[in-house]
């Protein structure tokens, strides 16, 4: 059983952040929803009812969603490729870094990238390293993210790419941006998406090491 808060439990230091699985007692699942890209599912979990003790059941919604991976593209001037895409549901025009869903079962998380960056953008990397991992918004959703740090860019004509872009995809612009510049835009607040946001940051603060210390394109999600 869980413990009911830091207070009960040994005291923890930096050392100890780091995530890990876990997994509470769900008495009752149902589906309450079933999608193209994402189910909801109804749990019934057991958790601690405070700090006097014992347990109680909670209801909780979680969207089951298929997973994506992001492109952090970073060209031989310093630069990060950004793009503009309408996203329906907060009702703007984001800028955003390539990304796409795990959408091809048993495909490695690279190709997928190496696809993404392909069709959305019209551009090939030589270098992928792994940036970051994470879970956009995990009090609601299992999904996860793998951002990829991708180097050595060569531009791909439109004539050998073939994927057709619609709908949201229909109009895509692509600007260069300095990385410094960048990030004072994801610090300022002109950049949301999260993918994005993370990324900048992340290739901004792996830069002070040359890009070293980023884990091999296949690392272990774990």
């Amino acid at each position: 059983m869980p413990g009911t808060g830091p207070e009960l439990g040994p005291e923890l230091g930096p050392d100890d952040v780091r995530d890990r699985p876990e997994r509470w007692k769900v008495v009752e699942e149902s589906t309450a929803f079933t999608g193209h890209v994402f189910n909801v599912r109804r749990d019934r979990v057991e958790m601690p009812s405070g700090p006097g003790g014992g347990t109680e059941i909670v209801g909780r919604d979680v969207i089951e969603h298929l997973g994506s991976v992001g492109v952090l593209a970073l060209d031989d001037r310093d630069r990060v490729l950004m793009l503009r895409q309408y996203r329906h549901p907060v009702g703007r025009l984001l800028w955003e870094t390539p990304a796409g869903l795990r959408d091809v079962a048993g495909e490695p998380l690279h190709r997928l990238a190496e696809r993404e960056l392909l069709e959305e953008a019209g551009y090939r990397a030589a270098r992928w390293d792994t940036l970051a991992d994470v879970f956009p918004s995990s009090g609601m959703s299992n999904e996860r993210s793998r951002i990829f740090l991708a180097r050595d860019l060569v531009r791909v004509p439109a004539e050998e790419i073939d994927f057709e872009r619609v709908h949201e995809e229909a109009d895509m612009p692509v600007v260069w941006v300095p990385l410094d510049e960048a990030v004072r835009k994801v610090l300022a607040g002109d950049v949301h998406n999260m993918i994005a946001c993370v990324g900048i940051l992340a290739a901004h603060a792996s830069r002070a090491s040359g890009h070293r210390d980023l884990r091999p394109v296949d690392a272990p999600e774990g």
